[in-house]
């Protein structure tokens, strides 16, 4: 979850800044050797790879935040998430891939570095190779997970999130649902929010929103990075070398990475990315052949889909996109699924038929209409119309996406059955998607497609 801090680091390093005003920011930089006598490696790849891992550091808050965003308990010593971000060697795109921390796992032969008992390799939950043997144990089980060769090692914790989000002037994000999580105080309604630090760090550790618990969180956790990017890119955070710093001074505070990178490797990234935008990023979580696979001593885990998580660890060692650009004539992305709204077409016409045809391209579209079209009350209705309650207004846009050209009505009290008033003009029904629908076998989505609307 707070690894989407370290990710705004090389993305905000596409700005090009100098060395001059970079100057220092390497002693912010907490070391750690996570690569030290590692062998039989993967064979490196193309373009690179950076294991981001977020911790909590909940220690390095104060008690009253702490008490406000429910923060409490002892540092778990562990790891909340683990993502693997590929940037490409042309340094146009990034694929960002999730590891469910409940993911099951084997350890290779290691020394416990608590009790300094050296083990065996030996199945765990993912996020618990960081209590056993911290960052070395932690990059060495994913690579012998995923066979892909890691080059750096980033972690990063709440305080770093927190100061990260709050300088760049809070993340706008969308809901089309209350989210409301009791653990973490997380109540937002319907709608779009401008989080904070706090309240955006609510917003990525909720695990109880809903019944995916951790796979749910992944998602709103990749949403968040892809509207980070869009504010990193659309702000003017990037044009501006003393905000740069400001932003990158925040996130390095409390970051710890291996010794080869720092400012210089961010820098020269950086001018390879000065194109960089949400389109250029995609997310995806590692596909998941099980759950709630038991392991005696470990508990109920996530169990990878052996033949998916290969292809999709293949294509990022082959440097490869996991998304498939969509098509001219593709569906559009509207903000609410059209299997959640309810409408009912009426015809604004004499021509027979007409409410009959909206209806079925509607609903084959997705949309739930009611099956029972009927006249209205105008008969010379030129341009079609939306008649929605306000309070379902991203409802009406999406349905108004589908009906090009068509007028949106507001109608307070309507209620939450949208009205489509079949006009003249009406030609035919566009086919809709929802923002986040999960592109091909890999459920991969792009950083544009999960913003705001």
């Amino acid at each position: 979850m707070r690894t989407v801090t370290s990710l705004s680091v090389v993305v905000l390093a596409s700005a090009g800044i100098g060395h001059a005003v970079m100057s220092g920011l390497d002693d912010d930089i907490a070391r750690v050797d996570p690569f030290r006598d590692m062998k039989n490696r993967p064979e490196a790849g193309h373009g690179m790879n950076i294991l981001l891992v977020g911790t909590d550091g909940r220690e390095k808050i104060g008690r009253a935040e702490r008490e406000r965003y429910r923060l409490g308990g002892a540092p778990c010593n562990c790891t909340d998430t683990i993502m693997i971000v590929h940037i490409s060697a042309d340094r146009d795109h990034a694929s960002v891939v999730s590891l469910p921390r409940d993911s099951y796992a084997m350890t290779p032969p290691h020394t416990d570095r608590v009790s300094g008992e050296r083990h065996k390799g030996h199945p765990v939950k993912l996020n618990a190779a960081y209590a056993e043997g911290g960052p070395r144990l932690t990059v060495r089980t994913v690579e012998k997970m995923t066979r892909v060769k890691i080059d750096h090692y980033l972690e990063v914790d709440f305080t770093s999130f927190m100061k990260t989000v709050d300088v760049v002037g809070g993340v706008e994000i969308c809901t089309d649902k209350a989210l409301k999580d009791d653990h973490t105080g997380l109540d937002l309604r319907p709608g779009r929010h401008t989080l904070k630090g706090g309240q955006a760090l609510q917003y990525v550790r909720a695990r109880h929103v809903d019944g995916a618990s951790d796979l749910s969180r992944m998602k709103r956790q990749q949403h968040f990075m892809a509207a980070l990017v869009e504010r990193a890119t659309s702000s003017g955070i990037l044009l501006n070398p003393m905000r740069f710093r400001d932003v990158t001074r925040a996130v390095l505070g409390s970051v710890r990475a291996d010794e080869g990178f720092g400012t210089g490797e961010l820098l020269d990234l950086g001018r390879a990315m000065r194109n960089f935008s949400p389109a250029s990023s995609e997310f995806t979580t590692v596909p998941i052949g099980r759950m709630g696979y038991a392991v005696k001593g470990v508990g109920s885990t996530l169990k990878w889909d052996a033949e998916k998580a290969a292809r999709i660890f293949d294509a990022l060692r082959r440097d490869e996109p996991l998304s498939v650009r969509r098509t001219a004539d593709a569906a559009v992305r509207v903000p609410v699924d059209p299997r959640q709204i309810r409408v009912r077409v009426e015809n604004g016409t004499r021509t027979a038929g007409l409410a009959r045809r909206v209806d079925a391209a509607l609903a084959a579209t997705g949309f739930r209409t009611t099956r029972a079209p009927v006249n209205a009350a105008e008969r010379d209705v030129r341009r079609t119309v939306v008649a929605y309650d306000p309070r379902w207004d991203r409802s009406a846009k999406s349905l108004a996406a589908a009906l090009p050209g068509s007028e949106l009505r507001a109608v307070k009290g309507q209620g939450a059955l949208l009205k489509v008033i079949a006009g003249a003009d009406f030609e035919k029904v566009r086919k809709v998607r929802a923002q986040d629908p999960g592109q091909g076998e890999f459920g991969v989505v792009r950083g544009d497609e999960v913003g705001c609307s």
